[in-house]
């Protein structure tokens, strides 16, 4: 359809098709040699479980890390060597999966993932930070709205959407939207651009190199909620989350700050 070139991120990245196994064989690894709960269960569905990584002394808090994929793909296993940076300044990481369209709607993931973080924060005290990549920069962008009983708001004290579709609105435009199934409504209520400006502290991340379409989501959420939308360099739409593999590099630190 008329925008599935804007939001193609394989087709313009090296070696793309590489990276799934790549993750995947990493976060195995990683998962092997690290103090970690996996397939915690947080509702009903199997999909819904979540895997929380412990550092090697008491928590000084929790991260919560949510995966993006257009909602249509992945699961927590990808992902577990992004843990590695967090974990190493002291943070619990939790990583949900959570069931994909078509089978939900975007909203439900994200009360999904609004159970997964509730779950998280119950097993571990202290501030809650939360991260997600793509789609999942949407979800952790959507919960700073205001939830009804989600008692670990007031521990929330940051969040970085990286790379976020912020806007849904033009997935509308595009062949995926056969199974997003996106409406004008649900496009109004889950699009963070829509959202009132946070109160807890935003940082946008995305990377320069990033499609014009994801550079664009990302500075247009900047604008709508005044906040620092950080582009950094070297980086396209699979890099960019390397950096909370690595305790020293920017994303990391940011996140933690």
């Amino acid at each position: 359809m008329e925008l599935d070139d804007a939001y193609a991120n394989a087709a313009y990245i090296p070696g793309a098709d590489a990276y799934p196994e790549r993750w995947a064989q990493a976060a195995a690894g990683f998962r092997a040699v690290t103090l970690c709960e996996t397939d915690v269960v947080y509702g009903k569905t199997p999909r819904q479980r979540l895997d929380l990584f412990h550092p090697d002394r008491l928590a000084k808090g929790l991260v919560v890390f949510v995966h993006g994929g257009y909602w249509l793909r992945f699961d927590k296993s990808y992902w577990s060597h992004l843990a590695a940076g967090p974990l190493a300044h002291g943070w619990a990481v939790a990583m949900p999966s959570y069931d994909l369209c078509p089978d939900v709607r975007i909203a439900e993931i994200g009360n999904q993932v609004a159970a997964a973080i509730s779950m998280a924060s119950e097993r571990v005290p202290g501030p809650l930070r939360l991260v997600g990549h793509s789609a999942g920069g949407q979800l952790v962008a959507r919960m700073t709205a205001p939830r009804l009983g989600a008692r670990w708001q007031d521990r929330l004290q940051k969040v970085v959407p990286v790379s976020p579709v912020a806007d849904l609105a033009p997935l509308m435009r595009t062949s995926m939207n056969k199974k997003l199934r996106l409406d004008a409504a649900e496009v109004r209520a889950e699009s963070p651009v829509h959202l009132h400006i946070p109160k807890v502290p935003v940082t946008i991340w995305v990377g320069a190199d990033e499609r014009p379409a994801f550079l664009e989501q990302a500075r247009a959420l900047g604008d709508a909620w005044h906040c620092h939308a950080v582009e950094e360099q070297g980086h396209h739409h699979f890099s960019i989350i390397d950096g909370l593999a690595d305790p020293e590099k920017p994303l990391t630190r940011e996140l933690l700050a």
